[in-house]
Order: C-alpha cells, then structure tokens, then sequence
C-alpha cells in the first residue's frame, strides 16, 4: 500500500495518481484481485484528495479575481465562494491530519470485557454497538469474526474488521482502556459501578506483508461457532482458534461458510497482529533512544463514559469533553477521534 504522509504535498499526490493509474492499465492487473482492489482504492482516495485540492484551488483564484473588481454587487457571491472554501479547506486540514504509515488501511478490532464480570461484559457489548453504529454512519463495512457472549448478559471479547476510508488512522484513536460509571441495572440496591473494557486496533495489513510463520509455533483447535458471529455461522466445527505460541497471541474466526474460510481469515488477522506487535517494538525502541516518555500499556485508562451522578465522555490525553454522553454511545465518535488525531499531530511536532 501506498504512504499518503506530508501533509498537502498536492505535487507528490498527483505523481502517485499517475503511477497508479499505469498500474491499472497492465494486461495482469488484475491477476491478483485483493492486490488490483487496494491499488483501486488508494488510486480513489488520492484522486478525491488532489480533486478537492484542486478545486479549492480554482475557487481561490475566481475569490480573488472578485475581490479586485472592487463591485459592491459582487459581495453576494463572493460571500458564497468564501463560504465554500471554508467548507473545502477544512476538508483538507482533516485529511492532512492522516499522516501516519497505515492511516489509510482497513482496521482489525477486538474488545475485550475487563475485570467485573457482567458488569464489564455489559460494557464491552456496549463498546462494540457504539462502534458499529459509528460505522453505519460513516459508511464503514463491519465483519464480527468472532465473538465469545458473556455469562449472563453482553460479551467477554469480539474481534471485528472495518472496511472504509481512513479506517485506520481515524479507529486508532480507540486503542486502550474504555472506563464505564454508571449506575448498574443488574445490581438489585442501584449502586454505582465502575465498568472497564480493552480495546485493540491495528491495522489490517494482511495483504501487502510478508510475514513467515513457522507451523511448529501454531496451535489450532477447531470448535462449534456460538452466539452472533455473523450471519453465515455454522453450527458444525467450522470455528477456528489459533494460537501463537511463542507470543501467546490467540485469534478465531467464525463467521465464513466453511473451515478453510476461517482459517484463512484467522492467519490473516494474526499476520496482523505480529506485524502491529513488532511496529510498536519498533517505536517504542526508537522512542527510549529519543528520551521520549513511552506509554505506559493497557493498564491506563483513555476515556471515561460517565453517566450517573451527572452525564459526560471525557477522553484523558486529550481533555476532549462531550457533555451528550448517549450520542457518544450512539456512535458520535467523530469529534473525539478528530481531538485525538489533533493531538497526536501537535506532540510530534
């Protein structure tokens, strides 16, 4: 896949358009689909971009020319045209804001209920509806792979895949520890419970690394799919587990119609997780080489969803507040995911 870092660098897009488009125009393009798919849409993403850029561009200039005439009866549409260009360039100070190595890829999420029984699996039932309605309006495919329900309510883990535009680089803000206060509706006296739940994101990067993996080191259990995995789950032993050995990382599938679908739609989130697992390795060494403070691990909460004794979403890194705790539930994750991508820009500058 393609890097699209370095902010506007409108010139370096419009060579990589032309790359790409030499690409699709090769007898075997094709030849291999997932591959000619990717190229597909990283040539569209980038052909949004430099359109936008373009037309920002064209408008500017028709402003200017307007503002030399110096014809009161032009204030009308000069107004309209700065308005819209307000709209365009906003537009691209959002998408600048991508400019991390795999910004633009497909996402794997998982989320797991943490200690609290009922109470956390609740939550992580809650977190997974939060982020599939955030989906649906952002017009985001989501796969469940797999999912195991919880005892008596909600579910212990998930993982998920996100098909879209920016997937990545916009869900990559949900990665850590979720904090749920609320008054519980399985506790008979309604008491306050505190609620937490881990959320994983990486990138889905199956398709373009080359990753080996010894057989020697996998563990794979074949088992009956249960609960909602999706709408092709089979009740025969067409679920597969995996387990990496030598890093303990497990994944499963259980949503495709056969065994052989699910194992390769297993290795494929694995391969995943080993290229993320070694890309932190990666950073966090050159971070200590640089002084840098390195993050501490899953033990830290990101946000906090408060609803009762007053009504709040609060995300710790970047003081980002939402007073409409429900919509955020709901799926109004926008404005948080804006405030975190921001906020990473500004700490790396």
């Amino acid at each position: 896949m393609i890097i699209y870092g370095g902010g506007f660098d409108i010139a370096g897009k419009v060579e990589k358009v032309a790359e790409l488009e030499k690409l699709t125009v090769a007898p075997d393009f094709w030849d291999d689909s997932s591959k000619a798919q990717g190229v597909m849409r990283d040539l569209t993403i980038l052909r949004d971009y430099v359109s936008v850029w373009q037309d920002a561009s064209h408008r500017l200039s028709e402003a200017l020319e307007l503002v030399a005439l110096g014809d009161e009866d032009l204030e009308e549409e000069l107004s309209r045209e700065v308005e819209i260009l307000t709209r365009k360039v906003g537009r691209l100070e959002f998408k600048a804001l991508f400019a991390g190595k795999y910004d633009t890829e497909d996402a794997i999420v998982a989320i797991h209920a943490g200690a609290g029984g009922t109470e956390a699996q609740d939550w992580a039932m809650m977190l997974q509806r939060m982020f599939i309605r955030w989906a649906d309006a952002n017009e985001v495919k989501v796969d469940i792979l797999s999912q195991t329900p919880g005892d008596e309510a909600g579910i212990k883990s998930c993982t998920m895949s996100f098909v879209g535009e920016f997937v990545y680089g916009r869900m990559k803000s949900e990665r850590g520890v979720h904090r749920l206060v609320r008054i519980s509706p399985y506790d008979s006296s309604s008491r306050r419970h505190t609620s937490f739940a881990k959320v994983e994101v990486w990138p889905d990067v199956a398709q373009d690394i080359e990753i080996e993996i010894d057989e020697k080191d996998l563990r794979i259990d074949r088992f009956r799919a249960s609960g909602a995995g999706g709408q092709h789950v089979q009740k025969n032993e067409t679920a597969i587990r995996i387990t990496h050995i030598p890093t303990n990382i497990v994944v499963s599938c259980q949503n495709q119609r056969s065994l052989t679908q699910n194992m390769q739609t297993a290795m494929g989130v694995l391969k995943s997780q080993l290229f993320d697992l070694e890309r932190r390795k990666q950073d966090e060494a050159i971070s200590a080489l640089k002084g840098e403070d390195v993050d501490a691990g899953w033990g830290n909460q990101i946000r906090s969803y408060v609803l009762h004794p007053y009504k709040m979403v609060k995300d710790h890194r970047t003081n980002f507040e939402v007073g409409n705790a429900q919509s955020v539930l709901d799926g109004a994750l926008d404005g948080l995911m804006e405030a975190f991508l921001k906020y990473r820009v500004g700490k790396s500058a």
